[in-house]
């Protein structure tokens, strides 16, 4: 890799035994807020790691129109919410925990009482560690998949909480809830932006190109965007699309897996049932390995 590259490798220095089968393999890893460790999941079986974090999770620009909607929740309440992220949810009672600690109570009881619909089973982590299960889970884990169920209730009427993930607007699941009558309550308790510089997003590009990288892992959707938008901008769309043809691209569930598919990129590597590090990783090897 050129001295200038600010993408940084590490490997164990190991024997080969069957407890280090991804020796000799090169992992790129676009990961941002699991990223040490995803990254220690694959080190401990012999991959060397390339990080490259591509997007970055931060609070939301205004917090009081969060904070605002905390208020409502806790007071007036929902009949239905929707949750999209675990992230989301963690962001809200941060939130609450640093600016209006006396409410958390408050939001907690209305959590325990209020319908909460999930998309796929990250929401639901959080929420068991608040000891509450969530009345529905939407599978597959998309906003399609949320809609389908969605379809089987009747929302006429309902106040429904919408918990959405970074600053999409989410516009076929809002036209759906206005056709089906329900009156919606949207929060958005963090945005993404772009994490390491563009000029490290492209020298991994590079490094691909080049045949050096065995995998890349993406995590979500917006690691995906912003790689084909830099791409895009830096007139290198086609120097990424050969690039990911000469590396096994890994997805970690069905809406990063659609997103590369919209990108004319078909994912090797997507976990079946279970779309968390651990499956991926397992996941990798088998495809790496064999």
């Amino acid at each position: 890799m050129p001295p200038s590259t600010r993408l940084w490798s590490s490997a164990n220095m190991v024997e080969i035994s069957a407890d280090h089968p991804l020796r000799g393999k090169c992992v790129a890893l676009p990961e941002t807020r699991e990223l040490d460790l995803f990254a220690a999941l694959l080190e401990r079986r012999g991959a060397s790691v390339l990080r490259c974090p591509l997007v970055d999770i931060r609070d939301a620009p205004e917090p009081e129109k969060v904070l605002a909607w905390l208020r409502m929740f806790c007071t007036e309440g929902c009949d239905d919410l929707l949750l999209f992220t675990g992230e989301g949810l963690r962001r809200m009672l941060s939130l609450l925990e640093h600016h209006l600690p006396e409410l958390r109570q408050g939001f907690l009881a209305q959590l325990a009482s209020v319908r909460i619909i999930a998309r796929g089973p990250k929401p639901g982590r959080v929420l068991r560690e608040l000891g509450i299960k969530p009345a529905l889970v939407a599978d597959p884990a998309t906003t399609p998949g949320m809609i389908a169920l969605l379809r089987t209730l009747d929302l006429k009427g309902r106040r429904v909480g919408v918990q959405l993930y970074g600053s999409e607007p989410n516009t076929p699941l809002m036209d759906f809830l206005a056709e089906a009558g329900a009156q919606v309550l949207a929060v958005a308790p963090y945005v993404y932006a772009d994490a390491v510089a563009d000029a490290d997003v492209l020298a991994l590009v590079d490094t691909m190109h080049r045949g050096l990288v065995d995998a890349i892992a993406f995590t979500s959707l917006q690691q995906v965007s912003r790689l084909f938008r830099l791409a895009e901008t830096s007139q290198k769309r086609d120097v990424l699309l050969q690039a990911l043809a000469r590396t096994t691209v890994a997805a970690i569930g069905p809406v990063v897996a659609e997103a590369l598919r919209a990108h004319g990129v078909k994912p090797q590597v997507v976990p079946e049932g279970s779309f968390h590090l651990k499956p991926l990783t397992q996941a990798l090897i088998e495809k790496l390995v064999g």
